[in-house]
């Protein structure tokens, strides 16, 4: 089949320990720390490093300050995995590592990698919810979610100069075997990988002159989950960078914080799922970027009586 999720990702960032306290406030589980470097898990196993001093196995950043140097993909079977190393090898160098990734670049200069998969079974059980005529939850009154774990990186979004944008999307479509889910004429491609589900695995935003990681996004069991990761990064004092809301492409409900490694990173659920007869769409402008978005009137002046 192919590619079937995001198996690592790699940071260079400036400082450790600020970053290290990011995620472990996000979620994630901190496996292993030295003064240079920090790796944390999933709950299904992927991994995100950060490093302050990335090896030569990196490309050079696509951009200046803190920022994602290379995204590692998972591949389901060795037939398979070889296949698209000798596909990618016939338009570029690929380095094999002693790590069992073998990496290259993308047309725009991030690291690229390619693995076989290692999931690990995250059993997920959502929050029984209660409705007229379907309920769910009885005798039990709900608490609060003490810690949101993230269970998986469900996709990257990307920022891509828009002169190359088409060969930049070729790579992942004809190289590596994604589909373009829907293609935003004025704004990017949502790709979705051969082994996955979701609405989309990938994102490449276009920008005019400019290139760097936009964000990262894990899935989280529910609703409460986003808003209640939302709330405890900002107890934390993490920086929201978007309002809670359902985005329009993929549906899925989200939450966005700033990141001290660069970009953004999400809360994200209930996305939509398709496989493969769902059929590309072409938007020949910008569809609204949420269906709803959190608004408030509370903190304005009360009206005159």
């Amino acid at each position: 089949m192919g590619i079937q999720r995001i198996e690592s990702v790699t940071y260079g960032i400036d400082d450790l320990d600020k970053c290290v306290r990011f995620f472990d406030d996000f979620g994630l589980f901190l496996v292993e720390r030295t003064d240079e470097h920090a790796v944390f898990e999933t709950l299904t196993g992927q991994t995100l490093t950060l490093d302050t001093a990335p090896g030569e196995a990196l490309p050079p950043p696509v951009e200046d300050g803190p920022t994602l140097r290379e995204v590692v993909w998972g591949v389901d079977t060795a037939a398979e995995l070889d296949r698209l190393v000798a596909e990618v090898t016939r338009f570029r160098p690929v380095r094999p590592g002693a790590d069992g990734v073998h990496h290259t670049v993308d047309e725009t200069g991030f690291g690229v990698g390619l693995t076989l998969a290692r999931p690990r079974p995250a059993p997920v059980t959502p929050r029984p919810a209660n409705a007229l005529g379907n309920v769910n939850r009885w005798n039990t009154a709900l608490a609060e979610i003490t810690r949101v774990r993230p269970l998986r990186m469900c996709h990257v979004a990307l920022n891509i100069p828009k002169a190359g944008k088409d060969e930049a999307v070729a790579f992942y479509t004809d190289r590596l075997g994604f589909r373009a889910t829907d293609v935003v004429e004025p704004m990017g491609v949502f790709m979705r990988a051969p082994g996955d589900d979701d609405q989309h695995t990938a994102l490449l935003c276009h920008r005019p002159d400019r290139a760097g990681v936009n964000h990262i996004a894990y899935e989280v069991p529910g609703f409460d989950d986003v808003i209640e990761g939302g709330n405890h990064m900002i107890e934390r004092g993490w920086r929201e960078a978007r309002r809670l809301g359902r985005h329009t492409i993929g549906s899925n409900v989200f939450r966005f914080l700033h990141a001290p490694c660069g970009g953004r990173v999400e809360y994200a659920a209930d996305m939509d799922r398709v496989d493969d007869s769902y059929q590309t769409r072409v938007h020949e402008t910008t569809p609204p970027h949420h269906i709803w978005a959190l608004r408030t009137n509370r903190d304005q002046d009360a009206p005159a009586s």
